[in-house]
């Protein structure tokens, strides 16, 4: 893999990136993991042709078994984690059960796509700018059963800050081609390009990155995968579970207090259900 390796390093300094001093490339843990700051684990096993869901599981999650523990023994405790590599959640779950001596508050997975593709298609449909909108939330898993969500989000119509659906007018589309479109957009990229989504992955990654640090705006969320435990949502303990999320001072909290009908509520649980089968699973092969 080095070879490769090298190719990614010549990318990355023909890009001049003004904030890049130094590049180490490796395949060892040791020094891939050493005193760590942030850690962003991409790699994972694709689902191959004829592989069954609880294989893709255990393949994966012998690899971030590996990554959380050569995390716990190399990296500062202090470290930010970030896992992009899917199954996402499940993978976050077993790489921080894996690293026992660093907070389980330290890890994340990527939903801040999926949050980010909701709040385009919303905006598409206005026929205004993304940066209109605010506060769409994606809960549960990183898979085809999220849910996007957009109750509480704010669209600015002209200076106006509507509620999301007196924005679209169009109750229909919001509770199912859009929610729907947002579960399977994924897919629809790679059916159209033949390849996995890279540049609106790399900038969801950098949007979720950048308010770790610097924070998240005042009044507003985003959606990240964090650890369920002790939410107010009903959401089972023991899981990275995508909620709306505020930050501050590096430190994140689930925003509280956010009103959930039956249609959302049935939503959050059919991924949630998910989420349980997935971690029940990989415990179960791996022993965590």
């Amino acid at each position: 893999m080095l070879p490769v390796l090298e190719g990614v390093v010549m990318e990355l300094q023909d890009c001049a990136l003004p904030l890049l001093r130094e590049i180490v490339p490796t395949d060892k843990e040791d020094v891939a993991f050493k005193d760590l700051d942030v850690a962003i684990l991409v790699g994972s096993m694709p689902r191959r042709e004829g592989m069954e869901r609880k294989d893709l599981l255990k393949a994966n999650a012998v690899i971030f078994k590996s990554q959380g523990a050569a995390l716990d023994k190399h990296a500062k405790k202090t470290v930010k984690v970030l896992v992009v590599g899917n199954p996402a959640n499940t993978n976050c779950l077993i790489a921080a059960k894996s690293a026992p001596s660093i907070p389980k508050e330290n890890f994340s997975c990527l939903t801040r796509l999926d949050h980010n593709r909701a709040c385009s298609q919303v905006a598409i449909r206005c026929g205004i700018p993304a940066t209109q909108v605010k506060n769409v939330i994606i809960w549960g898993n990183h898979s085809s059963t999220q849910y996007p969500d957009v109750h509480h989000c704010k669209v600015n119509m002209s200076g106006s800050e509507l509620s999301c659906f007196d924005a679209v007018k169009d109750d229909a589309w919001l509770k199912g081609d859009f929610i729907s479109t947002v579960q399977q957009r994924g897919g629809a990229v790679i059916k159209a390009r033949k390849l996995s989504s890279a540049m609106s992955a790399a900038k969801a990654i950098c949007d979720h990155m950048r308010d770790i640090w610097l924070g998240t705006a005042e009044g507003e969320f985003t959606s990240m995968g964090v650890y369920s435990t002790g939410n107010s949502y009903g959401v089972a303990d023991d899981l990275i579970y995508s909620f709306p999320i505020q930050i501050k001072d590096k430190t994140w909290k689930i925003v509280d207090g956010l009103a959930i009908n039956d249609f959302s509520r049935a939503k959050m649980e059919a991924t949630a259900a998910e989420l349980i089968e997935e971690r029940d699973t990989a415990v179960a092969l791996l022993g965590v």
